[in-house]
């Protein structure tokens, strides 16, 4: 269980957060001085070098997002230039891309991201530029929202639907969660998507019938659902039988079983269901009533949040920093694991740290809103949970000091069971790499931090919307 240091403040991290930019900008020039990009879109190190692999083209938003992230902590204009660059240059067959349940990575991270700091005054206000990065994602959001399947209520409940991943129409991933801000910033836009013979769909109401699939499926509540049911537990991959709409069974594609949590899933959704919370602040009460409700709406998704968040809490090691699946069979070995820090280099299992890095951050949205809810002890125990996690990974072994090394985040994993990380020679398992979503989304979290600090306004992803 994480130990959580209840005095830390996000300003004891200033000096912590102030050697981490100047790091990941050495970070990101080494990808766009050496990185070659007709091997297609960087993914994962191998011996601290980025190379790409995987089914489908979904970090390369990241790699420029990063930069722009990058420029938005730093006020260094280089970063911005190379963000805004490619995000014109080399995005836009991500904007189209139908085969994809990742538009919320490739595209909010980039397009998203230069329009927030555009509204938040960050860089000058352009009419035509703004047109352009609306555009991108009202169209983003569109596509997304076509990829499909409708489903069976639950218990009597009007018939939902999902955005299918790359797997196929049967396949709900939890990470979509994170895709559904495609959905809803391009309904916040105003964007129309229409279908066969004119039929207008709602961007919102396919956003929360994702949402609502995924906290009815992917995420257990310790109500018998199977024999390994436990609040929180996570899991990667739903299954639904396309002919009927009935759910079937819980799977895993990157974790080790369908009944045991997949860590970087479940951080999928600690930070997913925190910023959509977040998000229905903006949506008026007449747009949300037909589909459902603010409070029922509200509920379901808070008590998601809250437990995924304590699943996190009680199955991570104490300093913040998760094996990759809470069944990884070998996990026995290492004695009482949970209660004593990583162990990044053993024996038995990989940690991932970028599920560490992205649970930090649904953490802190979760604390923060428990806390503007007048749950105050609620708040505070979450929200220093974050601070935890992240005052862990901005520290050795976590972060990658070695200039020859271009990533940011040490010991990120990808996909443990088709062994595709990097063993290094001499160990039984991986360790010591780096990944795009890790790099990425420890920025993220750094940058919620800073502009806390700082005084700024809030980070959140509707920032992009005025």
């Amino acid at each position: 269980m994480i130990q959580i240091n209840s005095t830390l403040t996000p300003s004891d991290l200033s000096a912590k957060l102030h050697d981490f930019w100047a790091l990941s900008a050495q970070k990101i020039r080494a990808i766009a001085d050496h990185y070659d990009v007709a091997k297609g879109s960087p993914v994962f190190t191998v011996q601290g070098q980025y190379t790409t692999r995987g089914w489908t083209e979904w970090t390369q938003g990241f790699q420029f997002g990063a930069a722009i992230l990058q420029f938005d902590a730093t006020g260094d204009e280089a970063f911005l230039d190379y963000g805004r660059k490619n995000t014109l240059s080399v995005m836009a067959p991500h904007v189209s891309h139908i085969g994809v349940h990742d538009h919320g990575f490739n595209n909010v991270s980039t397009y998203g991201n230069l329009l927030r700091l555009m509204h938040e005054g960050k860089i000058p206000f352009n009419e035509w530029e703004k047109n352009f990065y609306e555009l991108a994602l009202k169209i983003s959001g569109a596509v997304q929202a076509s990829r499909w399947t409708t489903i069976k209520g639950r218990d009597g409940e009007a018939s939902g639907g999902f955005i299918h991943s790359f797997n196929g129409p049967h396949s709900l991933f939890v990470d979509t969660i994170r895709s559904c801000r495609a959905l809803v910033v391009s309904h916040q836009l105003g964007h129309v998507f229409q279908g066969e013979n004119d039929v207008k769909i709602n961007l919102l109401e396919r956003a929360l019938q994702h949402i609502k699939a995924t906290a009815d499926y992917a995420v257990y509540y310790g109500e018998g659902r199977d024999s390994y049911d436990l609040w929180g537990r996570t899991a990667h991959e739903s299954v639904f039988n396309t002919k009927d709409g009935n759910y079937r069974c819980p799977n895993s594609q990157q974790g080790y079983t369908g009944f045991s949590t997949w860590t970087r899933g479940l951080a999928w959704a600690m930070c997913g269901f925190p910023e959509q919370l977040e998000a229905l602040s903006h949506i008026s009460d007449e747009a949300l009533e037909p589909l459902g409700g603010r409070a029922s709406i509200e509920a379901m998704m808070l008590k998601a949040a809250r437990a995924t968040c304590d699943f996190f809490i009680a199955h991570t090691p104490t300093d913040g920093v998760p094996y990759w699946d809470t069944g990884a069979p070998n996990l026995h070995k290492l004695g009482n694991y949970l209660d004593r820090p990583a162990e990044p280099i053993n024996d038995h299992e990989p940690v991932d740290s970028s599920a560490a890095a992205i649970g930090a951050q649904g953490l802190l949205r979760l604390g923060k809103y428990l806390t503007d809810k007048g749950e105050a002890a609620d708040g505070q125990r979450y929200w220093q949970a974050g601070l935890t996690v992240m005052d862990t990974l901005l520290q050795a072994p976590y972060l990658s000091t070695d200039p020859a090394h271009q990533g940011l985040l040490l010991h990120s994993i990808y996909h443990r069971p088709n062994g595709w990380d990097y063993v290094p020679e001499g160990s039984k398992i991986p360790y010591g790499e780096s990944s795009m979503w890790g790099d990425y989304h420890i920025r993220e979290a750094a940058l919620y931090l800073q502009r806390n600090i700082n005084n700024e306004p809030y980070y959140a992803f509707l920032n992009c919307v005025k």
